[in-house]
């Protein structure tokens, strides 16, 4: 790994945020829109947003548009750092109620989306159909 130390700091200011520790536990598991974060997080769209163009900045993570609802995934081979400590932070998240909890409601979610749009394809709504 040939991390300049700038971009080693960047990682472990990204991971001290709690909100950005649970979005990124989120986006492990795929893509999300950003009313999803809000709905599955229970804050409110600023506050998200603004912790994802931070991340965004950083190059963790990155945004596309989609009709109008805009869909964030993890960068692929950026920051392989962040890779790592978030395969460290799994045994963390299963500890913690609140990681789960968020697991355990972007899988309702999921369910709720593709029983609510039958005839949207299930890639778009694991990005973000309503």
């Amino acid at each position: 790994m040939n991390m300049h130390i700038m971009e080693i700091i960047q990682v472990y200011k990204c991971l001290c945020d709690v909100q950005r520790l649970r979005i990124l536990n989120l986006l492990q598991h795929g893509p999300l829109c950003v009313c999803h974060l809000v709905e599955i997080l229970e804050s409110d769209q600023v506050k998200i947003s603004k912790q994802l163009r931070y991340m965004k900045e950083l190059g963790m993570v990155e945004g596309e548009r989609f009709a109008q609802w805009m869909i964030y995934s993890l960068t692929d081979a950026k920051h392989p750092l962040l890779r790592e400590n978030l395969k460290c932070l799994q045994d963390c998240y299963a500890e913690d109620t609140s990681f789960a909890k968020d697991l355990r409601q972007r899988a309702a979610l999921s369910e709720r989306i593709k029983a609510e749009t039958p005839g949207c394809a299930e890639a778009i709504c694991d990005q973000g159909c309503q």
